[in-house]
């Protein structure tokens, strides 16, 4: 059991990163879910669209507080705009994919977003760990 609250000290921040990336995740997938569901009129790149902004929004205060631990609010605004930034650029490649890949190529909405969501993880955390909340 201390081997393994040592692993957790040495990744913490890594395993707690892929955590809150597992819980956007969901949150965007719901959002879009209840859009998709909820409103079936609704086209289906914007509904992905608004349920990217939903979670971009949780995202940031998830990785600020809690996995990087910048309690301070000195940088909020230059931190949000970096990340919101950082965001934009993925959420691009995000809509731009789904976009294509389902509104063009007529592939699965679901595979699409599973795809691109492990892309997403993957390079959000490059840019936070290294960009946004250096230390």
């Amino acid at each position: 059991m201390e081997k393994l609250g040592e692993l957790f000290k040495k990744y913490r921040e890594l395993i707690v990163y892929v955590f809150v990336g597992g819980l956007t995740t969901i949150i965007n997938w719901v959002t879009y879910a209840l859009l998709t569901q909820c409103f079936g009129a609704l086209n289906l790149s914007i509904a992905n669209t608004i349920a990217w902004a939903v979670s971009v929004i949780f995202a940031f205060f998830a990785n600020k507080f809690w996995v990087f631990e910048h309690k301070s609010d000195e940088h909020i605004l230059r931190e949000f705009m970096t990340f919101l930034g950082a965001r934009v650029l993925s959420g691009l490649i995000e809509i731009g994919g789904f976009a294509l890949l389902v509104d063009v190529l007529l592939f699965n909405d679901w595979i699409v977003k599973i795809g691109i969501a492990v892309f997403v993880v993957i390079a959000n955390y490059v840019l936070s760990k290294f960009l946004i909340f250096k230390k």
